[in-house]
């Protein structure tokens, strides 16, 4: 087994996306973590059960690091770096999870939300996302029916319906309503997402308290579903445009670049030039230039061709 270098516990205890470079410059794999330091060290664990991991490890001359705001960020940036352009150890262009979206459809006579795999414009219908990961878009989606019934608020309601909307405390008049903190909830509104989530733990708490471990298991993946949803994430962005950024920083730069509303390219290089940041509009400057520090701790760049 190779030696775990040093970086590794240079890197942060948080979401991400890392790569590891060979002597020649050349990236030999990207991956993503919930928690960057532990992920990474991990290939310099026992990997008696990874004869592929084992024989890239000893490879591995640089690691690089993107700290994201979010799994979900990170889940992303990870899928649109590797549909740019694959490294040789990894597996798989792209991801495993397909890009989920969800529809919430406010027509008086059937009123739902629901997880979708694409959008098709109607009145009274929006969509938001998209997301990865459809089991857990899904658990957001149950999660939100669960807090919000929008189902049975619909115009025209048969026995059984009338019966559970009743047992629910809706009727047609709580539609407008239910359509806008659904919305909220989903537009990721600071007192929205904290409403609905502690509607949820008090579901949650109250069956197990109940002894209904089953209800209680079911609403904890809601928990996490809908934390997964409405967590922070500009890697995807729909019908953003195209965007160049740069920071240079600590003798090297870092250039990022946005396609369509795609975070797809990542590149560092060694930079003698004044710091200053360029070309970052609000809201990304603080990113480039905390993973400028990150990059800069990590070590030297080395000779890296663009991916």
């Amino acid at each position: 087994m190779s030696t775990r270098p040093a970086a590794v516990a240079v890197l942060p205890a948080e979401p991400g996306v890392y790569r590891f470079r060979d002597e020649a410059g050349r990236a030999l794999y990207i991956g993503r973590a919930g928690n960057l330091r532990r992920r990474v060290s991990s290939y310099w664990g026992d990997l008696r059960d990874r004869p592929r991991l084992r024989r890239m490890v000893p490879q591995v001359a640089g690691i690089e690091a993107l700290v994201c705001a979010s799994e979900h960020e990170a889940a992303w940036l990870e899928r649109n770096l590797l549909e740019h352009r694959k490294p040789r150890w990894n597996r798989a262009r792209g991801g495993q999870e397909l890009p989920v979206y969800i529809r919430l459809d406010a027509t008086p006579g059937a009123p739902r939300l629901d997880p979708v795999f694409g959008v098709e414009p109607r009145p009274e219908v929006r969509f938001f996302g998209p997301y990865l990961g459809s089991r857990k878009v899904r658990a957001a989606v149950s999660a939100l029916n669960r807090c919000y019934p929008l189902v049975y608020t619909a115009s025209r309601l048969r026995g059984a319906e009338r019966d559970l909307a009743a047992t629910r405390g809706v009727d047609a008049g709580d539609r407008e309503r239910l359509v806008a903190n659904i919305a909220a909830v989903l537009e990721r509104s600071d007192e929205a997402v904290p409403t609905a989530m502690e509607l949820l733990r008090v579901r949650r708490d109250e069956a197990a308290a109940g002894l209904r471990f089953e209800i209680a298991a079911a609403v904890q993946d809601e928990i996490e579903g809908l934390t997964w949803v409405v967590a922070p994430q500009r890697a995807t962005v729909e019908g953003a445009g195209d965007l160049k950024m740069s920071v240079r920083q600590s003798g090297l730069a870092l250039h990022l670049e946005i396609n369509n509303g795609r975070l797809r390219q990542w590149k560092q290089e060694a930079h003698l030039g004044a710091d200053r940041v360029v070309d970052a509009p609000e809201g990304w400057a603080a990113f480039l230039e905390r993973n400028a520090v990150l990059a800069a701790e990590l070590g030297s760049p080395v000779r890296a061709a663009q991916l």
